[in-house]
Parts: structure tokens; sequence; C-alpha cells
């Protein structure tokens, strides 16, 4: 009988351990499929977004949206794709089949003035030849400090297979926290 009642605390002790082991493994699994698929945590890197982002701000990424939906015309979108070496996050100005034009330091589209109070310094064209129509399946976006930004007047229009999310949520600091205008 001692030695039944000594393999009982043990088994339950292992059956424990094992429940354990199991729900952490599946923890993290789910957390590293959510991570991957649907939202994630990005850091800004450069200053090409100052004015609503700055370097050292970290970010909620939505990565489910653009499976079901196209970008729209004035979300940030990160964009990590063949077009740059590193991951870029920028503002989407154009959607295909916009024809785009810079005047005065403006931003034209189908000729009609686009209103930016995000923006800081002129919008000069680069090496993309203007008036520009986005073609099919791509957005046209640039940085809201224009003068300091490699964006789609540099790069081109951006295919919307580049495009991983959109940064929908600022966590740090603390002082900026909350959704991203």
């Amino acid at each position: 009988m001692s030695i039944q009642t000594e393999q009982q605390p043990q088994k339950k002790w292992v059956r424990e351990l094992r429940d354990w082991g199991v729900s952490l493994s599946v923890a993290v699994v789910a957390a590293l499929l959510i991570q991957n698929y649907a939202f994630a945590q990005t850091e800004v890197r450069n200053v090409s977004m100052q004015g609503t982002l700055y370097e050292g701000q970290r970010l909620i990424e939505d990565k489910i949206t653009y499976h079901f939906y196209s970008p729209e015309r004035g979300e940030i979108v990160i964009i990590n794709g063949p077009e740059a070496d590193k991951r870029l996050i920028k503002r989407v100005i154009g959607l295909a089949g916009d024809v785009l034009d810079l005047r005065d330091g403006k931003v034209y589209i189908n000729d009609t003035l686009l209103e930016e109070p995000y923006v800081r310094g002129e919008t000069l064209p680069s090496s993309v030849a203007f008036p520009f129509t986005v073609p099919a399946d791509s957005v046209f976006v640039m940085g809201d400090n224009r003068m300091r930004s490699e964006d789609s007047r540099t790069i081109g229009a951006i295919p919307l297979t580049s495009i991983e999310g959109r940064a929908i949520f600022r966590l740090w600091p603390l002082s900026k926290f909350g959704q991203i205008d």
C-alpha cells in the first residue's frame, strides 16, 4: 500500500507539470501567430513622418485589414517590399487611377488641391515625372516631413502586395498614447 500512495502524488505532479507546459506552449504559439499575422508592435526609425510620428515612438500595426480592404487616402501604412532596403512608414496620398501633380509645393489629385494639415515643408518633385497616374493595384505614398522623406516621389508607386499593414495606435511615449490621426 505504501508504494501505491507514493506513486499517486508523483503522477499528480507530472500531470500538473505537463498541463502547465501545454498551456504555456499554446500561449506562445498564439502570441507568435498574432504577432506575425494580425497585430504587431513596430518602432518608428526615421524622420520622414515627423509632425505626426517621431523616431523612437512605438506603434501597433494592423496586419489584417488590408487582406479584405484596400488602403484609403490619408492612412499611415507600413511598407515591406523590394522598393526599399528597410521597412518604411508613409501616408497614402494617391489611389489607383488617381492623377497626381505637384504645383507650387502642393499636391493636386485629379486637379483638386489636397488639403494636408499634417505636412511639414514643401512637396517638391524628385525622380518621378509629374503629372503621375497611379497604376492599378498600387498606391502613391509620401512622408509627412516632405523635405526629408524618401517616398513615391523617388521610388514610384507602391504595389498593394508590399503593404504590410497600417499604423493604428501609438503605445509610446505615454504622453502621446492613443489613436493615430
